[in-house]
């Protein structure tokens, strides 16, 4: 019987698991895919390697405006500019200020300079 209810537990604990990563991938498909349709001039993460993501909004005529180790801040005021992100080689594009509340405004000790 012990052994019932270990493997009955497991069962339980895997499926969870496999709800929660669904749920996940999900959300993630979503958000994606309504990537597509932001409006131009808004501001895009592009999440991955800084060398990889800086080439690609090279390549798709991108400004950038931020970046750190994972995470690069460009803006394109072309409505195809994440297609045109994917298509340079960026592993994964965002809007900003979805993402993680980022406006892709220069902070403002850097306004101040300019």
């Amino acid at each position: 019987m012990i052994t019932d209810r270990r493997q009955c537990g497991s069962w339980r604990c895997g499926r969870i698991a496999g709800i929660i990563a669904l749920v996940i991938v999900g959300w993630l498909a979503v958000v994606v895919a309504l990537t597509f349709g932001s409006a131009p001039g808004k501001s895009m993460a592009v999440i991955g390697p800084p060398s990889q993501a800086l080439a690609a909004i090279a390549k798709a005529n991108g400004r950038i405006l931020a970046s750190n180790n994972y995470v690069s801040i460009a803006r394109s005021d072309d409505a195809d500019f994440v297609g045109r992100l994917y298509a340079a080689g960026a592993l994964l594009v965002l809007d900003a200020e979805q993402a993680g509340g980022c406006s892709g405004l220069l902070p403002k000790r850097f306004t101040a300079q300019l």
